[in-house]
């Protein structure tokens, strides 16, 4: 038995499965003060009439929410002298060039804690001026006498020789042994100062706070007789050791959407659209190749939700995705142009939306659902949770219908549909950027209100169809399940193509797959793969695109492997100059698990549960709606919509002109 636990910002999911498939999945409400709580509380109600577990896979938020609340530890930077300020200065660059209130995330680390050290080390790796060890003895002892608690370390160029900073975590340790230290050549050795400053800091920021969940958690778990220690999803798709996850926290930045694209890619063709849509927040995955894409550019605590640049940037490996602030617990309001909005801000899950009965006080996406008669107020969660359709009224009439001077419905369709289109306009964006036609594109979606919103995304995006996978409410949880144990490895070392020999490259390959085999092996992995990529760009350009890396004539392969990657990026070759390359990377992973996505078979019996009144514009208002046990339903079988299937972690609509047909392996594909 193998189980997943996915913490989201309103729900925590739990997924077990064993050699069947899918045997049990639960939610409970998360709990933001001890999000461990909820976990615990959670594999209590699950693991009673389950076998031993053999494994658990774990993924958070946590660090995600330390970064945007502001909670981590006090931080000091240690920068090369003349560079304390590359934090705040970040590239100078305006990411809304005519906004005179242009607003930026406030660094992690206020000046007065960042200092220059003596020191200056050269692109090539050369010593221009030695570090001044009495200067770091002074400034460690005087940091440990302020109440510092974490120190970042970036000097420049430590990606070429890191013997600075490793001189400086020595001297710290003798001087002031309780502080923390990270070193910018362990976290992210490559090149370019600030986003490499910001990634560093971000890691120690946030290190004590996962350390200290992730030792809390092990000790729940072996309390409910789990004593094998959990393994945590890191961003990129891969799995990780406790001990790893701890040191390296800003791995997991996005540990609970990669689960989602994972599980997609494990049921649905090789080229599709991820779509996860929770209680907060709702996440966009471009599947191609039969694999999540996987980008190094991140940034959390964005201040303008869809513009690059306003953000914090953090340099590690995630699942590439577009996320954007909608979700079943995201409040509507009328702005000061007397618009109708929604999102980002969300109810979570304290208090959450109005119909929880939680002390909710603002109109949510889910209580717009549940008045448009999309939802059961009986069978939320399985019928555990009771929903209050009347308080749901309530507020949408006061705060959304009454300023709008629309009847109830229409103010529960208004925001249901402007749902629906923000997230299709987010979708067409991110997959004609990655050279994707998105209207060619099934879309796969899951979350506990993807289903409940799919069709309508589909149909606002121009998708040919929509598919609801087994046990769609907590598929993120299952997802993890599919991962395999993995790490990623850079060095930076930009030369053009025609200068490099490939006995350097190999070199350079060869030293960080042995890494990454030896991190594997300490969790007793065998059989591990490596899998080598370049990053290249044109002489001159200022970013570089993911290249794979195979054998063949060097160095034509590689350039022949850069054009046609970029032509299917941009739909053109670049100018007539050389190539480079600026980083290398591997990706090291042990055995992928195998693993059955389906839910078991289920008893024969009768799927439809009766009918009653939703709301469809198309229709003229409030009809009659067949509503169906999905547990039920048989392979085969076709429902005409309108129509509703109902599971207990989440809900599929099934439009008017659409139908829905029962796949093979338990999935509901909808046709729009």
């Amino acid at each position: 038995m193998r189980i997943g636990v996915d913490i989201g910002g309103t729900f925590t999911d739990l997924c077990a499965v064993d050699e069947t498939g899918i045997v049990a999945v639960h939610k409970v409400l998360t709990t933001h003060d001890e999000p461990a709580r909820a976990v615990e509380e959670g594999l209590a109600a699950l693991l009673p009439g389950l076998g031993a577990v053999e494994q658990v896979v774990h993924g958070t938020t946590l660090v995600t929410n330390a970064l945007i609340e502001r909670t981590g530890s006090r931080t000091a930077l240690l920068a090369t002298a003349g560079f304390r300020d590359v934090l705040e200065m970040r590239r100078e660059h305006r990411y809304e060039l005519y906004d005179l209130h242009l607003e930026l995330p406030a660094p992690l680390v206020p000046r007065h804690l960042r200092f220059d050290v003596p020191e200056r080390i050269l692109a090539d790796g050369s010593v221009h001026t030695g570090l001044d060890e009495g200067y770091v003895r002074r400034l460690g002892r005087e940091l440990a006498a302020r109440g510092i608690e974490a120190v970042a370390v970036c000097f420049l160029h430590a990606f070429t020789n890191p013997g600075h900073e490793r001189r400086v975590a020595e001297l710290l340790a003798e001087v002031a042994p309780a502080l923390r230290v990270a070193l910018s050549s362990d976290v992210v050795p490559e090149i370019r100062e600030f986003e490499r400053t910001s990634t560093t800091v971000a890691n120690v920021y946030v290190q004590d706070r996962t350390e200290r969940y992730l030792r809390d958690l092990e000790q729940r778990l072996r309390r409910l007789g789990i004593t094998r220690a959990p393994h945590i999803m890191l961003s990129s798709g891969g799995l990780a050791t406790v001990d790893t996850a701890a040191r390296f926290p800003i791995r997991i930045l996005e540990s609970g959407p990669a689960g989602g694209a994972l599980a997609a890619a494990e049921l649905g063709p090789p080229e599709l659209l991820a779509f996860d849509m929770g209680g907060t927040t709702a996440k966009l995955c471009l599947i191609a190749g039969g694999t999540p894409l996987v980008t190094h550019e991140f940034e959390v605590d964005r201040k303008y939700r869809l513009l690059p640049g306003s953000g914090l940037p953090v340099r590690v490996p995630v699942t590439d995705m577009i996320e954007i602030g909608v979700g079943g617990g995201s409040i509507a309001r009328i702005d000061a142009l007397g618009l109708l909005t929604v999102g980002p801000d969300s109810a979570g899950s304290e208090p959450g939306p109005v119909c929880y009965g939680r002390g909710g006080t603002e109109p949510t996406v889910t209580d717009a659902d549940l008045v448009l008669g999309y939802l059961d107020p009986g069978y939320f969660l399985g019928g555990s949770m009771r929903l209050d359709t009347d308080a749901a009224r309530a507020v949408l009439s006061e705060r959304i219908a009454a300023p709008l001077g629309v009847s109830v419905e229409e103010a529960a369709w208004g925001i249901h549909t402007s749902v629906n289109e923000d997230m299709a306009n987010a979708a067409r964006v991110h997959a004609v950027e990655r050279g994707h036609d998105p209207a060619k594109l099934p879309m796969y979606t899951f979350g506990g209100a993807g289903p409940v919103h799919g069709a309508g995304v589909a149909r606002a995006l121009g998708a040919p169809s929509v598919v609801a996978p087994p046990a769609a409410g907590v598929l993120s949880a299952a997802g993890f399940l599919t991962a395999p144990l993995a790490f990623d490895f850079v060095r930076s070392a930009r030369a053009a193509v025609h200068d490099l020999e490939w006995a350097q490259v190999d070199a350079l390959f060869a030293e960080m797959e042995a890494e990454g085999a030896a991190l594997l092996a300490k969790s007793g992995v065998d059989g591990v793969t490596h899998h080598r990529v370049a990053e290249m760009r044109y002489a001159g350009q200022g970013y570089e695109i993911r290249v794979p890396v195979h054998d063949g004539p060097w160095p034509e392969s590689l350039i022949d492997e850069f054009t046609r990657t970029y032509r299917a990026l941009y739909r053109r070759t670049g100018p007539e100059v050389g190539v480079e390359v600026l980083n290398w990377r591997v990706v090291s992973s042990g055995p992928k698990p195998s693993v059955t996505l389906r839910l078991p078979a289920q008893p024969a019996g009768e799927a439809r549960k009766g009918t009653r009144k939703a709301w469809f514009p198309s229709t003229g208002g409030f009809v009659d709606t067949t509503v169906f046990d999905r547990y039920r339903l048989a392979a085969g079988t076709r429902v005409d919509g309108p129509a509703i299937v109902e599971e207990r972690e989440s809900t599929v609509v099934v439009p008017p002109g659409a139908h829905c047909v029962v796949r093979e392996d338990g999935a509901l594909e909808v046709t729009v």
